[in-house]
C-alpha cells in the first residue's frame, strides 16, 4: 500500500505595520496555495489592532491555521521577523517564507515552486520573480551587492517582462519580501538584526548569507505581485531619510571593513550632500540625526581590513 507523501511545513512569518488595505488579497493568495501545509504567523506592530483583528477573521475564513502576535507598538520589522522565525522554528516548520502582506500570488503553486529546489537539495533559499502590482513590469528578479556604495539594486528593475530573466539562477542579493528559507539557514546566519528597525535589515541578513555560501535561488516561475508599499511616507519622509542615512553608515562599518566601509561612507555622505539642498527642513533635519545616530550605533563596532 502506497503512502500519501507529506505536504511540507511552511512557516510563512509577515509583519502588520498599517496593512489594512491589503490584508484580503493577501489571505486569498494563501487560501489557493497547493502543495504545501501553511502555519502564519502574523506579527502586528501597528498602533491599533484592526489589523489583528481583521487578519483573525480572514484566516478563520481561508482556514489558515495562524498565530497573531499584536506588540502593541512599531517593534521594527527585523525583530518582528525575529518574532514569526521563531515561532515557526519551535514549531518544527521545515521552511520559513518571509512575506510581505502587500504582495499578491493567486498561481497555487507560487509557495511550492519555491519549496522544490529547496526540498532536492539545490539550494537552501529561494526568490521567485517580483512584478509591479497591475503590471507586466519587473520589480525584482535578482540583485546584487555594490559595496563601495553600501547600496542594493535589484536586476530587471522597471523592464517590462518579456521572458528575458524566465532562466533559473543564483542571485546575490533580494530582498526578503518574499524570501523562503530552509530552516537551518538561522543555525548558520543567525536572526536578523534587529538594531536596523527598519530598511537594510535584509541587506544585512543576505550579506551574511553569502559569507555563509548559502547560494539564493531565483525561481522565475513562481511569480508574485508586488503593491509597493508607501507606510513609511516614500523615500524622501523624515522618518525614511533618517533610518537609511543611520543604517548605511551602521551596515558600511558592520560588513564591509576597513577601507570599503570609509569609502563606503564617504559615498553616502556625497550622495546626501547633494541631495540636501532641495530636501525639507524637516528631511535636512533628518538627514543630519541619521549621520549621528549611525556613528553612535556603529560605535561598539571592531573595524576590520576587508571582508
Amino acid at each position: 500500500m502506497n503512502s500519501v507523501p507529506t505536504k511540507p511545513l511552511v512557516g510563512l512569518v509577515t509583519v502588520l505595520y498599517q496593512s489594512d488595505g491589503v490584508l484580503e488579497d493577501f489571505f486569498a493568495s494563501l487560501q489557493v496555495q497547493e502543495g504545501v501545509t501553511l502555519k502564519l504567523y502574523v506579527i502586528d506592530n501597528s498602533a491599533t489592532d484592526s489589523g489583528s483583528v481583521m487578519a483573525k477573521i480572514l484566516g478563520e475564513r481561508s482556514g489558515v491555521d495562524m498565530q497573531i502576535v499584536f506588540n502593541n507598538a512599531n517593534a521594527g520589522v527585523a525583530r518582528g521577523n525575529n518574532q514569526g522565525i521563531a515561532m515557526a522554528l519551535r514549531d518544527g516548520c521545515e521552511y520559513v517564507l518571509l512575506a510581505n502582506n502587500d504582495i499578491e500570488f493567486r498561481d497555487p503553486a507560487t509557495i511550492s515552486k519555491l519549496v522544490a529546489p529547496l526540498s532536492q537539495g539545490e539550494s537552501f533559499a529561494s526568490i521567485p520573480k517580483i512584478l509591479y502590482y497591475g503590471t507586466n513590469r519587473i520589480w525584482c528578479a535578482g540583485g546584487w551587492f555594490s559595496p563601495l556604495r553600501a547600496i542594493t539594486s535589484h536586476v530587471g528593475d522597471g523592464d517590462e517582462d518579456k521572458g528575458q530573466f524566465d532562466l533559473p539562477t543564483f542571485t546575490e542579493y533580494a530582498p526578503t519580501c518574499f524570501m523562503m528559507l530552509h530552516n537551518s539557514v538561522f543555525a548558520r546566519v543567525g536572526m536578523m538584526d534587529e538594531k536596523y528597525f527598519v530598511y537594510y535589515d535584509d541587506a544585512d541578513f543576505v550579506w551574511r548569507m553569502n559569507h555563509q555560501n548559502i547560494r539564493l535561488l531565483y525561481v522565475p516561475t513562481s511569480q508574485v505581485a508586488h503593491k509597493v508599499s508607501f507606510s513609511t511616507g516614500g523615500s524622501e519622509s523624515p522618518f525614511s531619510l533618517f533610518y537609511c542615512t543611520r543604517n548605511r553608515i551602521y551596515f558600511s562599518r558592520k560588513n564591509l571593513g576597513f577601507p570599503r566601509s570609509l569609502i563606503a561612507e564617504s559615498y553616502s555622505l556625497l550622495a546626501m550632500l547633494a541631495k540636501y539642498p532641495r530636501l525639507t527642513p524637516a528631511g535636512r533635519k533628518s538627514v543630519l540625526r541619521g549621520i549621528a545616530a549611525g556613528i553612535r550605533l556603529s560605535a561598539g563596532l571592531t573595524r576590520q581590513v576587508g571582508a
